[in-house]
């Protein structure tokens, strides 16, 4: 790498709004990841823990969560150019990203659901059941409430990853953030690449403090753990 400097002001002001498109971006396929994971993770992490407490269901247990292991060991990159040759897309396309992403994440937060189910204190089930609570009254009013303050953590764990993932999307022509750092590698220049990481560390921890706020307001009786 030459001799510039690392921070050029000149040509981050020129660039703002480049900047600003691509972090733009950068979140349009964050979203839906984060929301789709945070939606199917539930479920299937739910139903891998009512598995584990019945001896006959617990191999399915023991499956998805080696699944899920596995999925996140294959390499990102490798994923986001098999995806279209499946799926048909054309390999440009974010949607390619955009899945590659959610099975990262489920893969990341199924185990987390499941292991957050597994920790629930007994003697409120119990109770709630003895109080004539339906299965689906139990769920929502003593197990999921139990079990969140786990559950987004785990999701605070998904969002930085998948912040710094989608950012290899570069390298198959997805604009994003990293198309900074790719740019800035190619041409040598130190400041664009500065400001790709800047920015995906400041959109991660954008995000990471929505994840805390909505933590306070939803669990405030767990306010401690989120300061």
């Amino acid at each position: 790498m030459n001799t510039q400097a690392w921070l050029n002001t000149a040509w981050l002001s020129a660039n703002a709004d480049l900047i600003a498109d691509l972090a733009w971006r950068h979140l349009q396929i964050a979203l839906p990841v984060l929301l789709a994971v945070g939606l199917l993770a539930i479920p299937i992490g739910y139903l891998a823990h009512k598995a584990g407490l019945n001896s006959r269901w617990k191999p399915a247990r023991t499956g998805i969560i080696m699944a899920s292991g596995i999925l996140y060991g294959i390499p990102s990159l490798a994923l986001f150019v098999v995806l279209p040759v499946i799926l048909g897309t054309s390999i440009l396309s974010p949607l390619n990203v955009i899945i590659a992403l959610i099975l990262y994440g489920l893969a990341l937060q199924v185990r987390v659901v499941a292991e957050a189910f597994d920790g629930i204190d007994a003697a409120p089930n119990l109770a709630a059941q003895a109080v004539g609570y339906a299965p689906a009254q139990l769920f929502w009013s003593v197990q999921l409430p139990m079990a969140a303050p786990a559950i987004i953590t785990g999701m605070r764990v998904v969002t930085a990853s998948t912040i710094s993932l989608i950012s290899v999307g570069a390298l198959i022509g997805v604009s994003t953030l990293g198309d900074l750092i790719t740019s800035g590698f190619q041409r040598s220049f130190p400041t664009q690449i500065l400001a790709g990481i800047v920015g995906i560390v400041a959109l991660a921890a954008v995000l990471d403090a929505l994840w805390i706020l909505l933590a306070r307001l939803l669990l405030p009786w767990k306010r401690v753990a989120y300061v």
